[in-house]
């Protein structure tokens, strides 16, 4: 019988190797880079942002509401393609990411800190409200994942915090080993990243001698704070301290503020899979 199949193509009634691989998929649309071309946020968003800044008497001038509003609209425009947060209503929005990181500045205004490291950014929370909210300060963000560090660089762009907000793609370890970058912060911020013992030999290397790492937690926080002390000790000793949240839609919240005041070791920070073999 003469096969009439077409030169190079599978016999029929075989599934061959390639078929899978030329299989052509619908392109994406691009994801928008700027905020004009983005809906608006809906009216609940500024209310449940209103209250809770009231309630921390706080206050943002247009620039920094502007700049706090467009990266929202961004976040939610692009966490469908890379997953930056699991929250997809703008409220909670407001309450869970935009409120919580603000929780922090009556504390970053008082010690008027110059450069404020933001570790492991992901979606931008807390860097870009607290570089809205602080005009003074220089605030990298440092974010491991390409994309997501794409997603920063866009939102940077598209809200005007260019002249004093960078974005690196790397780890903290991998800027710790860099001797220009050891100890050039005066703050590193961490937000739903590591424990308080990881974070500490993660933002100890990276602080200037009298530097603080200030982490956002939730919960019970005994067993951390005891692991966290031992890695203090060995990362040249300092001060340890919680500040109670008390905000509207915040509950359990605590700032949690290590004040680095020795010399950091060498060896400092470890790997992960260091960590992980002999945690604090």
């Amino acid at each position: 019988m003469r096969d009439e199949s077409t030169p190079g193509a599978a016999p029929r009634g075989r599934w061959h190797a390639n078929s899978r691989r030329r299989a052509i998929k619908p392109e994406r649309e691009p994801l928008p880079t700027r905020v004009q071309d983005l809906p608006s946020l809906p009216a609940a968003f500024a209310h449940a942002l209103d209250l809770g800044l009231t309630g921390l008497g706080l206050e943002l001038d247009a620039a920094a509401r502007e700049a706090v509003d467009g990266h929202a609209r961004l976040l939610l425009a692009w966490t469908h393609a890379i997953n930056l947060t699991a929250i997809r209503d703008p409220a909670a929005v407001a309450t869970a990411h935009v409120l919580d990181s603000l929780t922090a500045v009556p504390w970053f205004r008082a010690t008027d800190a110059g450069r404020i490291l933001d570790l492991g950014s992901g979606g931008g929370y807390p860097g870009l409200p607290l570089a809205a909210a602080l005009p003074g300060a220089a605030v990298t963000l440092l974010e491991p994942i390409g994309k997501k560090a794409a997603f920063l660089r866009v939102v940077v762009e598209a809200t005007g915090l260019s002249d004093r907000v960078a974005v690196v793609t790397g780890r903290a370890e991998g800027v710790a080993a860099d001797l220009r970058l050891r100890g050039s912060w005066s703050v590193v911020a961490a937000r739903a990243v590591a424990s308080m013992a990881d974070l500490v030999e993660l933002a100890f290397p990276l602080l200037e001698t009298g530097g603080a790492l200030v982490a956002w937690k939730r919960g019970d926080l005994d067993a951390e704070l005891v692991a966290a002390r031992r890695a203090m000790h060995a990362l040249g000793g300092g001060t340890l301290r919680v500040e109670d949240v008390a905000v509207e839609g915040l509950f359990d919240h605590r700032l949690v503020i290590a004040t680095r005041s020795g010399r950091v070791p060498d060896e400092y920070p470890r790997d992960p899979a260091a960590r992980r073999r002999q945690p604090w």
